[in-house]
């Protein structure tokens, strides 16, 4: 999720695949609004946008780490605002998790909308409604399509490591694994091929792609060797050099990411699965033709994922800091 996407990271053998039928998935739809802080934080979006813009006019790869973080946290006990928490010396939390350590980003930004969203209207406004608002804000401003986003989460008093390294899908997932996890989670495949669409822009770390640029057959032989100029094959070494999941348009949210994956350039595995002679080849072909059909489709499944079991009410509670409990 870069979506620098949901798909990157981490060696699968130290990731358990969750059997399906471990997994309560709850939605509240009658519960989220998209005019939840209409009366009570007027102002809130034009607080938060600001923000979001001058932090991608300073690193444009920011933006695909916000959209990429809303992921990472409604992938894991829903959106709840959890992978904000830092460890402290009797809590443990997500952001050490494998699928997220040295590779999810953008916490400092957070902080910073939190604290402009404070002064617009202190203590109504939760981390977790932030996060979407701010994937939302980051889509639209590297070129992608906008949408309402439907607020009133309350954030998490607690965090799951372990939901974290088992909650993820890694870069090295087969098409099957990809569609289980996501239909585990309310997600349909169409969802899984057009939320993996937010990989056209953000990068990758080298030990995310360096199997399939070395052992793949099924990846373009130009393209392969471009990217192994910056990644050696030896496992330790440049695990953290970047390239891009779109070499086009790396910070232009488009439909080059489809695209490329026609003509088998896709970085990750689990990228390129998604366009191998599967059942999803179809969806990928729609979507490199129409890219106003991948942005609606793409706004559909962000709406999907951000209903998934919200804590409402007087579930959660409003953090005054994002990174802590109250």
């Amino acid at each position: 999720m870069a979506f620098s996407s949901v798909f990157f990271k981490a060696l699968s053998r130290l990731l358990v695949f969750i059997p399906l039928t471990s997994i309560e998935i709850t939605t509240t739809d009658s519960q989220l609004s998209t005019n939840f802080y209409s009366k009570s934080c007027p102002n809130l979006f034009s607080a938060v946008k600001p923000v979001v813009k001058s932090a991608i006019n300073k690193e444009k790869r920011m933006g695909a780490s916000l959209v990429r973080l809303f992921f990472h946290d409604c992938f894991v006990n829903g959106c709840d605002g959890s992978i904000l928490l830092d460890d402290t010396s009797s809590f443990t939390g997500e952001k050490t998790a494998i699928p997220n350590r040295d590779s999810v980003r953008g916490f400092e930004v957070i902080d910073d909308i939190k604290s402009a969203v404070e002064k617009a209207c202190p203590g109504v406004v939760s981390c977790a409604d932030i996060v979407a608002i701010a994937a939302r804000d980051s889509t639209v401003i590297l070129g992608g399509p906008t949408w309402n986003v439907k607020l009133g989460r309350r954030d998490a008093k607690t965090a799951s490591l372990s939901a974290a390294n088992n909650g993820l899908p890694p870069a090295t997932f087969n098409l099957n694994q990809l569609i289980s996890i996501f239909n585990a989670l309310g997600l349909s495949t169409r969802d899984l091929v057009a939320l993996s669409g937010s990989h056209t822009v953000g990068q990758g770390r080298c030990i995310s792609f360096r199997a399939r640029i070395y052992n793949e057959t099924n990846i373009d032989s130009g393209f392969a060797k471009t990217r192994r100029s910056k990644c050696p094959s030896t496992n330790g070494t440049g695990d953290n050099n970047l390239a891009p999941l779109d070499l086009q348009t790396p910070t232009r949210f488009d439909n080059k990411y489809f695209k490329n994956l026609l003509n088998q350039k896709g970085l990750l595995h689990s990228d390129q699965q998604l366009f191998n002679g599967g059942s999803t080849d179809s969806i990928v072909r729609t979507y490199s033709n129409s890219q106003s059909t991948f942005f609606s489709d793409f706004v559909t499944g962000m709406i999907k994922m951000g209903d998934i079991s919200p804590l409402t009410g007087s579930k959660g509670e409003i953090r005054k800091n994002c990174r802590r409990v109250n």
